[in-house]
């Protein structure tokens, strides 16, 4: 089947590159390119960089007020960006959304479900409305969160999970409402999610570091000074780090970390 992908973070490069493997491809709908990286240089968005290597032609509109999908399919997967209802009325817009869809609609579904301690997490496939992620759910598929999991490898579950589903509705997907109970929102990560509070459960805490790994960070102060907790593990109900990084170093393992401030 012919589709277009709409996509942008590493999950959408994810599910773009499986679905290229079984369907043709019409075009890759991304966000411009925008600074990254601690050098803040202005770079192509993960989707793009597979676009680009599997000959997938790349569109970057910054406003899509008069976006035409003109394909009669377009799968959506971590893209960023609410789809204009006029763009919605022209093709029938499915999405992957890293959720167990009422639960953790929103920006950020992944850290929240971790930071949370679900126990269990999943993908939803819904027809895209314009209210957020309320569309009707053409497929749902769960999978346990293990303890060693964080981020990047439920993310990576995920982006496999949303690949397989999508190939099972196509092309004759069949729709139910989504529960009006059991509605919650992952709101966006800010800086304020970052920080570790130490008054709170070690289990919690390590929760947060999980949910924020490889990807963002975790923040905290450790012998007076500050650092990014990328990971940890819970012993004598404490947390201890096992791997930082130290504002303006690299990350490095906690006891090497150690050896520096002595």
């Amino acid at each position: 089947m012919r589709l277009a992908v709409a996509a942008t973070a590493p999950l959408g490069a994810d599910v773009l590159e499986r679905l290229a493997a079984k369907h043709e491809i019409a075009y890759l709908l991304t966000r411009p390119d925008r600074p990254r990286g601690r050098g803040r240089r202005v770079g192509p968005p993960p989707a793009k960089e597979v676009a680009a290597r599997l000959g997938v032609e790349v569109r970057q509109p910054e406003k899509l007020s008069d976006f035409d999908p003109e394909e009669d399919v377009v799968v959506l997967a971590a893209y960023g960006s609410l789809i204009p209802e006029d763009a919605l009325d022209r093709a029938l817009w499915l999405n992957v959304h890293p959720s167990l869809l009422p639960r953790w609609r929103g920006a950020a579904p992944i850290e929240r479900a971790l930071m949370a301690g679900d126990p269990e997490t999943g993908v939803t496939i819904i027809r895209l409305v314009p209210e957020l992620d309320a569309g009707p759910i053409a497929a749902q598929r769960s999978f346990p969160v293990r303890a060693e999991d964080d981020f990047g490898t439920v993310s990576a579950r995920a982006g496999e999970l949303g690949a397989e589903l999508i190939d099972e509705v196509l092309p004759e997907p069949t729709f139910t409402p989504q529960p009006s109970e059991g509605v919650t929102y992952a709101e966006k990560i800010g800086p304020a999610d970052r920080e570790l509070d130490w008054s709170r459960p070690a289990e919690e805490l390590l929760n947060r570091v999980r949910s924020l790994s490889p990807h963002i960070g975790a923040r905290a102060e450790l012998h007076g000074r500050p650092v990014t907790i990328w990971r940890a593990r819970v012993e004598d109900g404490k947390l201890v780090p096992v791997e930082v990084q130290p504002d303006g170093g690299r990350r490095m393992d906690y006891q090497a970390f150690l050896r520096g401030v002595r």
